[in-house]
């Protein structure tokens, strides 16, 4: 992540090579038009959000489904296979045991490796190009769009999401939010407090969507085949 002076130094930059005086917030303060960031689904409950994220996960081609932590294991063994996945990749994380999932991870039935932090990064890179699928931690899930948001960490990195051919998300659902804004100001504590430091936020909307010139919608071209978002209701 650029730190201030090495941003200030590359802004500096960018204005001297255009030929004017550096724009400074201060002296041209941001004004929304609106408040629809904050305004936007205010007020919903999490049942009511769930069933928005719900809605608009399926209208992106997620597969969506909702589970408690006692009944999770049983729905990633389902889904393992029905996907017919027989390499596995996993990110390496503490959260395991958050979703009663410490034993399931170290036995899931099929090759599975593990997204690690200290091997070099072709190493991570290919093990996710090899798997068949993906199950990570989202750190939300947007309401409004059916986006997940996932900040790249050393257990988890940004190619983990994209090269699998099958993808599956936990969310709790206590982290569902209305849209963008909310996350942004959730990752913006944690890194004022320090608790996170990242090279880059990931916002997902489900798989790739392309159409040609006749308009036929081909999904998973770029990225997974698929995606499923799994929102534990208990947590």
């Amino acid at each position: 992540m650029m730190d201030k002076q090495n941003r200030e130094d590359f802004l500096n930059s960018i204005a001297t090579k255009a030929g004017r005086p550096r724009h400074q917030l201060a002296d041209h303060p941001f004004k929304p038009l609106n408040n629809l960031p904050e305004a936007t689904l205010s007020g919903k409950t999490q049942d009511q959000l769930l069933q928005i994220a719900k809605k608009s996960s399926e209208g992106v081609h997620v597969n969506f489904e909702t589970t408690t932590t006692v009944c999770l294991a049983d729905l990633l063994n389902k889904y393992v296979q029905h996907k017919n996945i027989r390499q596995l990749i996993l990110p390496t994380t503490d959260v395991w045991g958050k979703f009663k999932l410490a034993d399931w991870q170290k036995s899931t039935g099929v090759t599975t490796n593990y997204w690690i932090p200290q091997a070099p990064r072709k190493e991570n890179i290919q093990r996710a190009q090899n798997a068949d699928g993906a199950i990570g931690f989202a750190d939300f899930l947007l309401a409004e769009s059916g986006t997940i948001a996932v900040a790249t960490t050393p257990g988890q990195g940004r190619a983990f999401h994209f090269l699998p051919t099958h993808y599956l998300s936990i969310i709790p659902k206590s982290k569902i939010v209305p849209r963008s804004r909310q996350a942004m100001v959730a990752y913006a504590e944690k890194f004022s407090s320090g608790e996170l430091k990242t090279s880059n936020i990931n916002l997902i909307t489900g798989p790739s969507n392309s159409g040609d010139i006749e308009m036929v919608l081909v999904v998973g071209v770029h990225g997974p085949l698929d995606m499923t978002y799994v929102v534990v209701e208990d947590l």
